[in-house]
């Protein structure tokens, strides 16, 4: 990374060189729509590239309140501000430790009294780099800090020097909104559709408006993901970033100076999250991190994200080999466990091989309403007459870990714990408790809330032998929390921040506990969550047909290994409906729920094949594996879905031997016929093996798919029966 740090302007970045680790293919879409997946994919040379950026965007920008903070033009984007132009270059230093390279660069103001420094991190082979920015305030008077953008770049070009007539022209966006129950519905935009040419230069300003995506509140990935990619394919460009919060955040895209597009990426700001916080003299605040890589196409980027994903994660060596895990909920108690519905559970979970039972909400509930009732965490005695050690005994004996599912940041207005808790324990607004539906939210800023969830967790640890927890989270309580804070924002963003830390502390009091992030199914699926939970629920969906689209688009925002995509079936399915259902968490964290105990023998096999497989076959390659789509990424209504899983080797020899992974969905179709492109194999031979539902190679003739294997144009022709729903997974190696 190259700067410019010139005394007439603060720094900025002026050329970037990188070099990929690997040969990889691009399935960049060309053109919008679902029908943009279908696309031939052509090798990229690995090769050292050099990006340069023409303009000097301010990689700092800040807004305060009466300190001469307002923009250079206009108040509507995160750039272009005065106190990010009055920065100057004050020093810069680097160092390594622990396989990671450290570069810090500060800038001053004298003027307004500011030092800002910026913190890069690169570990050692891969190209995403990591960033935070601090702020300090070295004047008497108070700085009300609004909004500090962690990080503002260019996109930048790779054909030397000259200014292009549009530089927005060829780029385009892949963003993903979620929706409780809709999560993974990515798309891709022109940028020139999004950001229109308006001929700014015939007045001389820049454009006053981005584009831009917003999440508020408590749900980080609620509304999207805090994630995108931007891609131009003329210039071999494409930039993934990430924003690492589990609260609120911006990110904007928009055109600079010189028709240059930029992004600038955010956590809480003032105008968007109601966030502000003053900083006496001396003090300090750092920005929430995010983090970048460029590459030279789409392939090469998810590369880059997962190697980062797992190199920053908090206990990778836990990611290695996921453990099958069966949950009570979905479509099967909904929160309502007793002994008698579990037992007959636990029983068909360990005769099917599950490692994890996990029993989700409810055990604790006397009353039968258990939604406002949580908080204490003591089981039960009306839905366990014989105690809840009696259940956990049970999952014990059949060489289970025992699981339970707990809301460890709310407390529901009918607890007990809600009288015994001081008002200072709780998020509160002028002076008064916040309520969201039925429920107080605990505030993990206080001391009080940390003791009582340490004495929780580890009577619960100590009294039944827990080993895994499901976390979940399903409230949203507004922008946040006034009680001792400058803002809701800020007090919202130090409640983030210190949740992050309780959990970390649990594991070093409780080295072998197993954790899952849950909230309300994939609202909290952001990176800051996934850095420090074995693994995600991906979401609350019902529909095993619909959670195709979810599953397979789950890698984009987590480790392959991390996605607990549910899969549920049932006992009145047919076979091919009953096995897509198992298809679903095949290329993930198996996860599996759905009334086991009344499955017919030849349906409680096809259980255990799957689980076979998975153990043989699937999990380590998963945990070891880079994502990839060789339709382009699904779109939610497409009838024919496929997610690959790769080697992270090179794509040569060894590489090709270890195979690659692809399950395929195909819902209600109208035509049976698809082709797979998969140009790693061109003008090669390939075997190609039918996983699940059942191991047969292609030359069977039991299998209701016919595959045709295109040496020349290297794409696998597949045929698949036009009615209901129906999937495989496919292992196809040299």
């Amino acid at each position: 990374m190259e700067f410019d740090v010139g005394e007439d302007g603060p720094v900025a970045l002026v050329s970037m060189t990188f070099s990929p680790r690997h040969e990889v293919y691009s399935s960049l879409p060309q053109s919008a729509g679902t029908s943009s997946n279908r696309v031939p994919a052509d090798p990229t040379e690995s090769k050292t590239q050099r990006i340069t950026f023409l303009g000097r965007l301010p990689m700092v920008q800040i807004e305060a309140s009466g300190r001469g903070t307002g923009h250079t033009i206009c108040g509507r984007r995160l750039i272009e501000t005065s106190l990010g132009q009055a920065l100057r270059f004050a020093s810069w230093k680097t160092w390594h430790t622990n396989g990671v390279s450290n570069l810090e660069i500060r800038q001053e103001s004298q003027e307004h009294g500011i030092e800002c420094s910026q913190l890069f991190q690169v570990a050692d082979g891969d190209l995403m780099f990591k960033v935070t920015t601090s702020i300090k305030n070295t004047l008497e008077d108070d700085l009300v800090l609004e909004s500090l953008p962690t990080y503002c770049q260019l996109f930048g070009q790779t054909d030397g020097p000259g200014e292009p007539k549009d530089g927005l022209e060829d780029w385009r966006l892949a963003e993903c909104r979620n929706d409780w129950l809709g999560e993974g519905r990515w798309s891709w935009k022109s940028l020139r559709e999004i950001c229109p040419l308006l001929k700014n230069d015939m007045v001389g300003r820049t454009p006053q408006g981005a584009y831009s995506c917003i999440s508020e509140g408590t749900f980080s990935t609620g509304q999207a993901l805090p994630m995108s990619v931007l891609a131009s394919p003329t210039q071999g460009i494409t930039w993934l970033f990430q924003i690492e919060h589990n609260g609120p955040w911006r990110w904007e895209v928009g055109e600079s100076e010189k028709s240059e597009g930029y992004f600038a990426l955010s956590g809480p700001t003032y105008k968007n999250h109601d966030w502000s916080v003053v900083l006496h003299k001396d003090q300090q605040f750092t920005s929430v991190p995010v983090s970048v890589t460029p590459a030279s196409n789409f392939d090469q980027a998810v590369e880059s994200v997962t190697n980062y994903r797992r190199h920053w994660h908090l206990a990778t060596d836990k990611l290695k080999t996921p453990e099958i895990i069966f949950n009570d909920y979905m479509n099967t108690l909904n929160g309502d466990p007793s002994t008698d519905r579990l037992l007959p559970l636990i029983k068909a979970a360990g005769s099917i091989g599950a490692e994890i039972f996990c029993i989700d909400a409810g055990w604790y509930d006397d009353t039968g309403d258990w939604w406002p009732s949580v908080g204490e965490w003591k089981p039960s005695t009306t839905r366990f007459p014989g105690g809840l050690g009696e259940v956990m005994d049970a999952i014990k004996r059949e060489h289970m870990i025992p699981g339970l599912w707990l809301e460890p940041e709310v407390v529901g207005i009918k607890s007990p714990l809600a009288k015994k808790l001081p008002d200072s324990a709780f998020f509160q607004h002028a002076g008064h408790r916040v309520v969201e539906h039925n429920r107080y939210l605990l505030d993990f800023r206080n001391p009080q809330t940390i003791r009582h969830m340490d004495e929780v967790i580890d009577r619960l640890v100590g009294d039944f032998e827990v080993g895994y927890f499901k976390f979940d989270y399903n409230v949203m309580p507004g922008p946040g929390t006034t009680y001792r804070s400058d803002s809701p924002g800020e007090g919202l963003l130090g409640h983030n921040r210190a949740y992050r830390e309780w959990i970390k502390g649990l594991y070093r009091r409780h080295p072998n506990l197993i954790i899952e992030n849950c909230s309300s199914g994939g609202m909290r699926t952001d990176f800051a969550q996934s850095s420090i939970f074995h693994l995600l629920s991906t979401s609350d969906q019902q529909d095993f047909g619909r959670y195709a689209s979810i599953s397979a688009t789950a890698p984009m925002a987590m480790l392959p290994e991390q996605a607990g995509n549910w899969a549920y079936p049932a006992a009145d399915m047919d076979d091919e409906s009953f096995c897509f259902a198992l298809t679903n968490t095949l290329l993930g964290h198996f996860f599996l729920s759905g009334y086991l105990n009344r499955f017919s023998g030849h349906q409680l096999k096809m259980v255990r094949d799957a689980i076979d497989v998975y153990r043989r076959v699937i999990g380590d390659r998963v945990a070891k594996g880079v994502p990839f789509w060789p339709l382009g990424l699904p779109g939610w209504y497409d009838d024919k879905l496929a997610l690959g899983i790769r080697s992270v080797r090179d794509q040569g020899a060894d590489g090709i031997r270890d195979g690659i992974l692809i399950t395929v969905w195909a819902r209600c179709t109208s035509d049976g016929h698809l082709d797979l492109p998969l140009p790693m194999f061109t003008n090669r031979d390939c075997r190609v093996q039918v996983l699940y539902p059942r191991f047969t190679d292609l030359d069977g003739e039991s299998d209701s798919w016919r595959y045709v294997w295109h040496k020349g144009r290297g794409s696998l022709e597949v045929h698949m029966p036009e009615e209901g729903y129906t999937a495989r997974t496919l292992l196809i190696r040299e």
